[in-house]
């Protein structure tokens, strides 16, 4: 038996790294471990019933073809059922515009495929969703990152970049946003913003993929059209998934985009996984035209609108002066910020000794050397009452760095922590 089998790897996968949150995920078998590091939907909201009566209808109706292959494309009647709910919307698409794929996910992987030769720039948020990071540096891409703000990407900032970019002899090809409720951060783009942005892809010649997972789940304010329905010229693609609005074990999601890139991606899919889960497919479309899914939409937002008010209110009652976190409209993520000498993966380690868990900040940043003071913590998928006591750890835990950070921690710190204990006391009754 050889010694070493890791001189036969491909050179590319010296960069690559498990995800930071897909290691998390192997502690939820920790008993009384209550993790906010996942982005899962909330088993609660799973139509199984519905499901079940779907596959049964379904298999009847037309079982041989639904557990047969499909075509690369997608099943034809889910095709043109996303494209008119996307001309609701505001995008202009077509059957032919629509990709089915296994995720979301998949797309990322994809455009990578088909835009991105190694030492291409690719232009992110920082942060920005750790996944597309570890997707694109496999295929040795380089990054340019760009400043957040309560506004999401900081245009401002943007655009003086850009105009330096495009001098270099490979000036970025793909630049990657998240308008709606930004993972991690949670912040929205405004509408003003994603024109900006379009017109910006005319102007120095790039493409925009837009990622727009949590687009259906806003709890506070007024929808914005997505940046797609503003593209003329056919610069943008745009990808979503059912993953947040039915169920992610489906793996079926979906991309729009100009004819001439949509056949790249199919091309490039045929020879990843064929097709995707063609099952899943028709229990997507039937979900549809059933009449089941704006009513779903809606279930969903009413818990998840509860679940993140149950966290903004913990992180008021628990958490210092010190710390700063953002007030999403949407989504699933609060972003925190540390004070700037607090380690966030120094506090994971002792936070998980108090059964609970986060996401570091840095796993979102293309430079490791980020987002060391700064945690994600997801507020779906724990139940109400884990929120509250996940919190009340965690909080316990950062107060213990401030006060071993201090001689004498502040009123407010002392006032929390007195309320921590008691609520520990309490819980112990």
């Amino acid at each position: 038996m050889a010694n070493s089998l890791t001189r036969h790897f491909a050179q590319r996968t010296k960069d690559m790294k498990a995800s930071e949150v897909r290691e998390l995920l192997k502690l939820l078998q920790v008993p009384e471990l209550i993790s906010f590091a996942g982005g899962f939907p909330n088993p609660e909201t799973f139509p199984a019933e519905l499901i079940k009566s779907i596959v049964c209808d379904v298999l009847e109706k037309d079982g041989a073809q639904s557990l047969q292959y499909g075509i690369t494309e997608g099943y034809a009647p889910l095709r043109e059922s996303v494209a008119e709910r996307m001309r609701k919307k505001g995008i202009d698409a077509q059957k032919e515009n629509v990709l089915i794929v296994s995720g979301s996910q998949q797309v990322i992987d994809l455009t990578g495929k088909v835009f991105i030769d190694p030492k291409d720039t690719i232009v992110v948020s920082a942060p920005t969703y750790l996944a597309a990071l570890t997707g694109w540096t496999v295929m040795q891409a380089n990054f340019e990152s760009i400043p957040i703000d309560d506004n999401n990407m900081r245009m401002d900032i943007f655009e003086e970049r850009m105009k330096k970019l495009v001098r270099r002899p490979n000036p970025p090809k793909i630049v990657y946003v998240l308008p709606n409720f930004q993972n991690p951060a949670g912040v929205t783009m405004p509408e003003k913003n994603r024109r900006k942005l379009v017109d910006l892809a005319s102007d120095y010649d790039f493409i925009i993929l837009e990622d727009d997972p949590y687009g259906e789940l806003r709890y506070v304010g007024k929808d914005i059209k997505p940046v797609k329905s503003w593209d003329d010229e056919g610069r943008v693609i745009y990808m979503s998934t059912f993953s947040k609005i039915l169920a992610p074990g489906l793996r079926v999601g979906w991309a729009i985009a100009h004819p001439d890139i949509l056949q790249k991606l199919i091309i490039t899919k045929q020879s990843t996984d064929v097709c995707a889960n063609v099952l899943g497919q028709r229990i997507a479309h039937e979900y549809i035209v059933q009449g089941h899914i704006d009513p779903q939409i809606e279930r969903i937002k009413e818990i998840y609108s509860r679940k993140m008010e149950i966290m903004l209110s913990g992180m008021s009652e628990f958490m210092p002066d010190d710390l700063r976190w953002t007030r999403p409209e949407g989504g699933m993520f609060l972003w925190v910020t540390l004070p700037e000498w607090m380690d966030s993966a120094e506090l994971l380690k002792k936070a998980l000794k108090k059964r609970v868990a986060f996401v570091t900040g840095s796993a979102f940043f293309a430079n490791p050397k980020e987002g060391n003071s700064a945690m994600r913590l997801n507020f779906t998928h724990p139940s109400d009452e884990m929120i509250t006591e996940g919190l009340r750890r965690l909080g316990s835990v950062v107060n213990q760095e401030l006060v071993s950070k201090w001689d004498r921690p502040s009123e407010s710190i002392e006032r929390k922590m007195e309320d921590a204990v008691k609520g520990s006391l309490i819980g112990k009754s």
